[in-house]
């Protein structure tokens, strides 16, 4: 395990459970299940693909090797504490049921295996966690719906919040305000999608019609200086993944990348992996990195961390106890 010796503590409230697979975890269970994984993988080992639609189609194939609550278990233990050994002390994953649906499972299995993962992580290392069900904006309003009404339905206090992923150019956000609607009513954080590969009308609708406290993604905010305001003003929380929006040529390198401007316009901004091993990073790799190419110190680091525990779908007892673990720790680093 790496040394986390003047490391500042890190969170992390962006990443796809079934993306942050490790290669060396789906070999497993592709032998396990004498699965034939053809081109998943390039030469060096590494995930292989070269544009969105061949990332989607192979983050697909690693996911369906995940069917039994124990894979799920597996999962989550490993990503969990590859956190940990990273100086992460909070991390959300998202989770999808409709993975669960594709791989043969209900959603209480697939709940069960990755709460069951978490927790031993949670053991080992002290790290917390918590999880956040996803709709897919492309499977249309009902599924949607359906997807809200399973997390309503079987309630966990593991599961805290809801939100939007898929293709966010199909289906406008207005379709989706019932789904939303329910989530909220039933006390669950909301996040959604947007400000990607959508651009900044995207962020606007999102905000508009699912009234929602955090977006993933929202870089290309950046674009309408109105709206950029209106971040600052709302205290939107924006879940910024640099290394996957340059992965996916949504901009061309780091320095290039506008994770730093809307921080200097005020902007609540967090630092996340989204999906690691396919877009060759770590949430450590995201921290390092950024700060970096911005110049930024200590401070600035401990003020994107202390972000993320704010804008976190926890209770106020969990917080505070974060934001001071987050305090003592630097303090002592």
């Amino acid at each position: 395990m790496r040394s986390k010796q003047n490391v500042v503590p890190r969170a992390e409230l962006h990443c796809h459970i079934e993306g942050a697979a490790p290669p060396t975890l789906v070999r497993k269970l592709a032998e396990r299940y004498d699965v034939d994984l053809g081109d998943l993988f390039d030469t060096n080992g590494a995930y292989s693909w070269h544009d969105f639609t061949t990332f989607i189609q192979q983050y697909d194939v690693a996911a369906s090797l995940f069917r039994r609550p124990g894979d799920y278990a597996e999962l989550a233990e490993t990503y969990y504490k590859m956190l940990a050994a990273e100086g992460v002390i909070y991390a959300e994953v998202f989770i999808s049921p409709d993975h669960a649906i594709k791989a043969g499972l209900s959603y209480n299995s697939y709940l069960e295996g990755l709460i069951a993962g978490l927790e031993r992580a949670k053991a080992d290392t002290g790290i917390e966690g918590r999880l956040v069900p996803l709709g897919v904006r492309h499977e249309g309003a009902e599924s949607v719906e359906g997807a809200v009404k399973a997390v309503i339905d079987n309630p966990h206090p593991m599961v805290t919040g809801f939100g939007l992923a898929g293709d966010e150019r199909i289906g406008p956000a207005k379709d989706f305000e019932k789904a939303f609607a329910m989530a909220r009513e039933a006390g669950l954080g909301l996040t959604a999608h947007a400000g990607e590969f959508g651009g900044a009308e995207s962020v606007r609708d999102a905000l508009d019609y699912l009234k929602i406290t955090r977006i993933g993604h929202g870089v290309r905010a950046v674009e309408d200086d109105a709206l950029v305001q209106r971040l600052v003003d709302e205290e939107i929380t924006l879940e910024v993944c640099p290394h996957s929006n340059i992965a996916l040529g949504v901009y061309s390198n780091l320095r290039f990348h506008p994770v730093n401007m809307l921080r200097q316009a005020g902007v609540r901004i967090t630092l996340n992996s989204d999906d690691p091993p396919f877009f060759h990073t770590t949430l450590g790799h995201e921290y390092v990195e950024t700060s970096r190419v911005f110049g930024w110190t200590r401070d600035i680091q401990k003020s994107i961390t202390k972000n993320a525990l704010e804008a976190a779908f926890v209770d106020e007892e969990t917080r505070a106890v974060l934001l001071k673990r987050l305090d003592t720790l630097t303090e002592e680093a």
